[in-house]
């Protein structure tokens, strides 16, 4: 039947008993194929991740102009990377870049929740900030 109309004979799905097969345009049957592959793909969401850096001695006219642009982020929906660089000797100051960190937590709390808590890896304490959703 499929070659009378010049078509092909398509096995739609194998596993089913018996099998399903269809005659159909193999090459049209691909490309809607990659059509909708391809429109699901646009319709999932990417995560963009911002970060933000502050030193365990930042002062306070700079750390509210950094948490403006955080709140910024995550009202876009971005996750937000703060993290705190400790160079040279600074890194005995630890208790205060995590003081820095859980201040900026608490005053972002109504726009993101903490996904991870302040951690320190190497000379860098990081933490991230989830947006919330927005109904």
């Amino acid at each position: 039947m499929a070659e009378e109309q010049g078509l092909d004979l398509v096995e739609i799905s194998p596993n089913a008993k018996p099998p399903v097969c269809k005659i159909l345009d193999y090459k049209k049957f691909l490309y809607e194929q990659k059509k909708r592959e391809k429109a699901m793909k646009a319709k999932a969401s990417k995560v963009t991740v911002k970060e933000i850096r502050f030193g365990p001695n930042t002062d306070d006219h700079d750390y509210e102009f950094k948490k403006k642009h955080a709140e910024k982020f995550l009202k876009e929906g971005a996750k937000l990377k703060a993290y705190v660089f400790f160079k040279g000797r600074s890194i005995v100051y630890k208790d205060k870049g995590e003081i820095l960190l859980l201040k900026l937590a608490s005053e972002l709390e109504e726009l993101g929740k903490v996904e991870q808590m302040p951690k320190l890896e190497g000379k860098r304490m990081t933490m991230f900030i989830a947006p919330k959703k927005t109904k």
